[in-house]
């Protein structure tokens, strides 16, 4: 562990910027964390099991980040409400070309894990409330950026009975407040947008079927829908002998449409029933949904003076084949690495120049993850018989034909970039 003096201020206390801080403190890097809302109170020891067996959000978890959650010693925390994803099922809705991804095909000991949102925040708030080089404070909205040669000060405002504000010297202003990031419009960074005109729906289903540890991509006229496997309060989910019978679900809509979906269980789950088929079993219940409106949001630039852009601030992508926080993880991983060789150099860690060289080194990896994003979003929509015909073909050869599965399955883990 290289131990330094030098700050990093991180606007933006979700996930992304929990595990930064987190990272940044494996590598001996001390920093203030700052969120908006109010963090909830929670201990140890608290009760961990699911008070809400069908209301939550999921996430899934690549390979890659697994393995990052291993690095700084969180992956026992996490694992036990982590379901691993043994295969993949990828079909369209009223077509012959379907596909299959297999673990033990492709050698593999998942290619991923799903897990609830609610779950991994707490355990990286936890993580990060323990940690003596991380400070939080929650309840600040930030109001003004300035930045100088050797640093960057950040105006935040508070409220203790009135409102208060406060300023923050550090050697690097890290922005990982989300789409529509304070931070990033305090710089005048602009943004590259682009509206899917479509929402998804995402929540929790049941079924009477266990879901065997298979995810499930269908695309249909819509757009593309994904039923993920989750664990099940009465355990992990993990061993042969436990039935899942939990699932996530992302039903993608046209924007507009989406209230019959969320105010309608009984609609809901015939719409997925029709959608899916019996592949998945019945869909017996289903949970309280959100909607959330589907648009790609690209940061113009991702480094500016002292400044990097970072998360859903840098780039919020379609939901398709969940690339979006894992993309997130190997930014922050490779920032977090980057800044540990400057400490043990003696370096500056927010030199401009060591923040545009990073800004550089994930630009294949972000174009790459944001073209597959959109050529599978447009290829699977698009309603042109022939361009149908011809998607199907390929999904048959992508399962046919040798060498293809291993380079798509180690991309979509994350493991090659």
């Amino acid at each position: 562990m290289a131990m330094t003096e030098q700050q990093v201020l991180i606007a933006g206390g979700g996930h992304v910027g929990l595990s930064f801080a987190l990272l940044l403190a494996h590598h001996g890097i001390a920093s203030t964390l700052l969120e908006k809302m109010s963090y909830p109170t929670i201990s140890p020891n608290d009760d961990s099991t699911r008070s809400h067996y069908l209301d939550s959000r999921n996430t899934a978890l690549s390979r890659r980040t697994v393995q990052i959650y291993q690095e700084i010693g969180l992956w026992d925390e996490l694992q036990s409400h982590a379901c691993r994803i043994d295969a993949v099922q990828i079909s369209e809705q009223g077509s012959f070309g379907r596909a299959q991804l297999n673990k033990a095909e492709e050698q593999v000991e998942s290619f991923g894990q799903v897990m609830e949102n609610a779950w991994l925040g707490r355990k990286l708030l936890l993580a990060a409330q323990q940690e003596p080089l991380i400070t939080l404070i929650d309840n600040a909205n930030v109001i003004a950026v300035e930045q100088q040669s050797d640093g960057v000060t950040l105006s935040f405002s508070y409220y203790d009975e009135e409102e208060h504000e406060q300023q923050l010297q550090a050697s690097v202003l890290v922005a990982c407040d989300g789409r529509d990031s304070t931070v990033r419009q305090l710089l005048g960074i602009d943004t590259t947008t682009y509206d899917y005109q479509q929402t998804a729906i995402v929540g929790v289903v049941e079924t009477d079927k266990p879901h065997e540890h298979k995810a499930i991509e269908r695309f249909s006229p819509a757009g593309p829908l994904a039923v993920l496997p989750l664990t099940d309060p009465a355990g992990d989910g993990n061993e042969e002998y436990q039935q899942g019978y939990r699932r996530s679900v992302v039903w993608v809509c046209p924007t507009g449409e989406e209230d019959k979906y969320l105010e309608d269980d009984a609609h809901f789950l015939a719409t997925l029933q029709q959608a899916f088929g019996e592949r998945a079993g019945k869909f017996v219940a289903a949970g309280r949904r959100g909607a959330y409106p589907l648009t790609r949001v690209l940061a113009d630039k991702q480094a500016d003076g002292r400044c990097v852009i970072m998360g859903n601030a840098a780039h919020t992508l379609h939901p398709v084949a969940g690339q979006g926080f894992n993309l997130c993880m190997r930014d922050a991983h490779v920032l977090a690495q980057m800044m540990s060789a400057q400490v043990l150099k003696g370096a500056d860690i927010g030199d401009p120049t060591l923040l545009k060289r990073y800004e550089k080194a994930r630009q294949t990896d972000q174009k790459r993850v944001i073209r597959f994003c959109d050529a599978v979003v447009h290829g699977f929509t698009h309603p042109n018989p022939a361009v149908k015909l011809a998607r199907n073909v390929a999904l048959i050869a992508f399962d046919k034909l040798p060498n293809i599965k291993p380079l798509v399955a180690n991309y979509a883990m994350g493991l090659k970039s």
